[in-house]
This record gives structure tokens, C-alpha cells and sequence, in this order.
């Protein structure tokens, strides 16, 4: 008896029908709560610390079945490919300024994740649960791609400036 042909991996990391805004939102409602709980029961900086170490160790686990899935392993070409997926919606408003085999270098001039984590009472901790897995993402995805990024809109600044580089 012959087997059926396994479907490609899937990343888990994008269920059908969501977008990326839409699963960033529903994840914060959830570590809202328990921040506040972490901070009443161990202060600021431990709660702190245990979002961004528990997002951090998220965002390495969600690119890691990216990397499972993109066509022909990880490259700086299949993460590009796969963008649209945190832009969808106007989630991200991005203008690029590179984009070659080993740099891709754009700028974020509007974040709706950032909005959306100061309307639900987080900007505080808004850079904890999206700023901090961009880098995280890289070290999961493939340890060749590194991010440079000097500011965020989140803390403040006007725009992002990511520089990606992929390693040969």
C-alpha cells in the first residue's frame, strides 16, 4: 500500500486566514495579562525580562519553520518572498531603499503593530513583543542573515531603518 505524497511544512507561524497584525494582536491580549500579573506578583524588570525572553524565544521557533518551509532552504531571496506577510493589510508601511542577493535595506515610515500596542495600553512593552523578535527571527531563520537596525518607531524615532545582510 503506497502512501500519500506529505504536504509541505507549513509555518506555523501564520494560520490561514490571519494576518500577521490580526496574530500579533490576539498573542498581546494574552501576554498582557500575564505581564501585569508578573509584575504585581515579581516587579517591573522581571516581568519585563520574561516577556522579552518568552517572545524572543517564540519569534526563534516561528522562523525556524520558515526556514522548514521556504523553497530550496533559507536565503535572503525566500525571506524577502515571504514580507507580505507582516505588511499585509497596511500592517507596515515600508520603503525600500536595497534589495540585492545580500542586502536588503528598507525603511518603515508607518507601524501599525505600534499602533496597536499603545491603543491596548502597551507601548511600554510594545518593543518587547514586536521590535525584539526581529533579531530573534534572524537567529532562527538562518544564522547567516543579521539585522542592523539604529531605531524604531516604537521608541520613538520617526521610522525603522532595518539593514538585513545575508552571510555568504
Amino acid at each position: 500500500m503506497t502512501q500519500a505524497p506529505q504536504p509541505a511544512v507549513q509555518p506555523t507561524a501564520h494560520p490561514e486566514g490571519l494576518s500577521m497584525l490580526e496574530k500579533r494582536t490576539i498573542e498581546a491580549e494574552i501576554l498582557k495579562e500575564v505581564y501585569e500579573t508578573l509584575k504585581a506578583s515579581h516587579g517591573e524588570e522581571v516581568a519585563k525580562k520574561t516577556i522579552a525572553e518568552s517572545v524572543r524565544r517564540s519569534a526563534i521557533e516561528q522562523a525556524r519553520a520558515f526556514a522548514a518551509a521556504a523553497p530550496g532552504g533559507p536565503s535572503l531571496k525566500a525571506f524577502q518572498d515571504v514580507m507580505p506577510l507582516w505588511t499585509k493589510g497596511g500592517a507596515l508601511e515600508i520603503e525600500v531603499k536595497e534589495q540585492t542577493d545580500s542586502s536588503f535595506t528598507f525603511n518603515v515610515v508607518r507601524c501599525r503593530y505600534a499602533e496597536t500596542y499603545k491603543a491596548m495600553g502597551l507601548g511600554e512593552i510594545g518593543h518587547l513583543l514586536s521590535c525584539n523578535r526581529d533579531g530573534a527571527f534572524c537567529e532562527g531563520y538562518d544564522p547567516k542573515l543579521k539585522l542592523d537596525r539604529s531605531q524604531t518607531i516604537m521608541q520613538g524615532a520617526s521610522h525603522c531603518d532595518f539593514k538585513y545582510s545575508y552571510e555568504r
